[in-house]
């Protein structure tokens, strides 16, 4: 059975017939075929009704018509006429349609010199087969034939209707979809050109750097020598996800917010006017970046991305509620403000169904009664509520109540939920790093759907250089250290903006934003919230508890003391009771789970500083 996206369960079929032709396409086609329904193609977002993509035979554009032979009135190799709602109509010729888009596939395709042929009297011109064709839904073949239809049309890049039945044998529905290919040669696609073909047609599946995050739209953009684009579980999730509560147990690096991104543009395109879509995170620098790139494309007043506390207060501001005093502490004064909010909604004085979606982005760091109050802002009308979890970045001890299910919090979600293993951000050699850094706490733990199970990352096998550790007594030492090394990066094509310092405390935090500074390198220190520019050309300093969510293509993480031993000793809170208290191994547990959260920030580069180490704990690292 062959690969469609979207399932058949998400699509919306324009007619019968085109919902028939999905079904005979999955069926009647092999495991190795990839089929596309209705999706926006590259910068012009062209919405072929089908894209048949197969490693040995080509690209195939499939036009659909639903219409009876009544329906059409006149018929030319340039245009029909068809009867619309009983009004005579004029349209291209189906099949010129199908070409017309098949065209602009195959020259932005052939803007990639690793797709086309490089000598030969093909030089230039699309490095395998493609084609296209007209299904008529309704028509036979006979009367295809009879009425003069197959005038306007060569038959070869017709299927009518009783060649797609149910009963049609497999292997000649196949042939007459490559009998539709009038440009032949050409050889098999090899695997990493279908992802430089995915990386074209379909922009939304790009995995992006995180200054360039969902930015899908640049036609001219230099394409890059390698590309990384989404698995297929991914994009059939991303495509797929249909109404009701979901929840994508993810791990880091795994696309989660690539799919939070694409679900919330969908939304807003697909329901234009009515209700905004709430994108909510906990930190801060996430929402900024969000919002940037929702802005970019216009959807500013149709998505609001926003951190959970900043929501939360102008719940209250809006409807008229008392906000918090300010002789509290700032934990104090937060709690209260939500615990205001929530008071508000069970009294009817702040509404619920505000929003027509809800997508929650880190509902790890989401305490139990933050997720029961969100989820009462869906709209019951779509009921469209997406919750993304990996409990191995929860690094606030709210987001990991025992026993916690996502039905106490009213989040119906039994049987749709996903699980993503695979880790496409982080390099081999820095998610190796990484998993020593936190040790037993990746030990995967399975649990129903309804519960939160740990899932431990699998490497998607990118090579990169290995994580170079600085072995210095002092901060300041590894900060002079760390600003040398940055200076290394920028000279080696990095931008400033591609790097980030992340650090464990304000002091240490404030510290190295100095030492960067004096060196000539452009810094951007974020103290507090409204501090951090994604689009700013500097390197951003901050503490590792607000970079999740992020990525950089290089990272620095200094003040890193007795890393290799920091995981092992804090997966074991039980054990050496003599030496130390249950009290210290938590904390050397939640100090591993914070610094790995902080090193799957990077993207390519990984710098540690730590004072040298004695023990014997080794983990991939290169000494500087």
């Amino acid at each position: 059975m062959a690969t469609l996206i979207p399932a058949i369960g998400s699509s919306a079929f324009d007619s019968t017939g085109e919902r028939r032709l999905a079904e005979r396409l999955e069926q009647k086609l092999d495991a190795d075929y990839l089929l596309w329904h209705n999706v926006p193609i590259g910068p012009k977002q062209t919405h072929p009704d089908f894209v048949v993509l197969h490693a040995r035979r080509g690209l195939l554009v499939l036009e659909t018509k639903d219409w009876r032979l009544q329906t059409v009135q006149n018929a030319t190799r340039q245009a029909w006429t068809i009867l619309d709602n009983g009004r005579p109509k004029v349209v291209i010729n189906p099949l010129a349609q199908a070409r017309h888009c098949a065209i602009q596939v195959v020259n932005a395709l052939e803007r990639d010199p690793q797709l086309v042929h490089a000598e030969g009297p093909h030089q230039g011109k699309l490095a395998f087969p493609w084609g296209h064709g007209v299904v008529f839904t309704r028509i036979t073949r006979k009367e295809f034939e009879t009425s003069g239809l197959a005038e306007t049309i060569d038959p070869h890049y017709v299927i009518c209707q009783d060649e797609m039945l149910e009963h049609a044998d497999p292997e000649e529905f196949q042939q007459r979809l490559w009998n539709m290919f009038a440009h032949r040669f050409g050889g098999a696609i090899t695997l990493p050109q279908l992802d430089r073909v995915r990386w074209i047609m379909f922009p939304q599946v790009r995995v992006q750097t995180q200054g360039a995050l969902f930015d899908d739209n640049d036609a001219d953009a230099q394409l890059p020598d390698i590309m990384r684009v989404m698995d297929l579980q991914q994009e059939q999730l991303a495509r797929s996800l249909g109404d009701g509560h979901r929840v994508i147990h993810g791990v880091a690096g795994s696309g989660k917010t690539m799919i939070l991104g694409y679900r919330a543009e969908y939304l807003a395109r697909a329901h234009a006017a009515g209700k905004p879509v709430l994108v909510l995170c906990y930190n801060e620098p996430l929402a900024v970046k969000l919002a940037a790139t929702m802005a970019a494309k216009g959807l500013s007043e149709r998505v609001h991305c926003v951190h959970f506390h900043k929501w939360a207060r102008a719940q209250l501001v809006a409807y008229g509620q008392a906000l918090p005093a300010d002789n509290q502490s700032t934990d104090a004064k937060m709690a209260d403000m939500v615990q205001r909010v929530i008071t508000g909604v069970d009294r009817g004085h702040i509404p619920t169904g505000q929003y027509l979606a809800v997508l929650i982005d880190e509902g790890h760091d989401f305490a139990p009664e933050w997720l029961k109050l969100v989820t009462q802002m869906v709209d019951p009308t779509t009921n469209s509520l997406l919750v993304l979890y990996d409990d191995a970045q929860s690094i606030y001890e709210r987001g990991r109540k025992k026993n916690f299910s996502f039905k106490s919090v009213g989040i119906q979600a039994q049987g749709r939920t996903t699980i993503l293993k695979i880790n496409y951000r982080n390099t081999r050699q820095i998610l190796q790093t990484a998993n020593a850094i936190a040790g037993d706490l990746l030990t995967a733990e399975d649990r129903d759907d309804d519960g939160i199970p740990l899932v431990k990352p699998v490497s998607c096998g990118r090579d990169g250089p290995e994580p170079i550790v600085i072995n210095l007594p002092t901060l300041p030492e590894q900060a002079a250290r760390i600003a040398e090394l940055l200076q290394g990066a920028h000279a080696d094509g990095f931008a400033w903006g591609d790097m980030a310092v992340l650090c464990r405390d304000a002091k240490a935090r404030d510290l190295c934003a100095s030492t960067l500074a004096k060196r000539g390198v452009p810094v951007q220190n974020r103290l507090g919230p409204g501090d951090y520019d994604p689009l700013a050309n500097s390197v951003k300093v901050m503490t590792m508890m607000v970079s999740k969510g992020l990525e950089f293509p290089v990272v620095a993480i200094p003040g890193v003391e007795r890393l290799g031993r920091m995981g092992a000793e804090a997966a074991k809170p039980g054990e050496g009771a003599q030496a130390q208290s249950e009290a210290e191994a938590q904390a050397r547990r939640e100090a591993a789970r914070v610094l790995y959260v902080a090193a799957t920030r990077a993207t390519q580069r990984l710098v540690l500083g730590s004072v040298k180490q004695t023990d014997s704990t080794s983990y991939p690292q290169q000494n500087t």
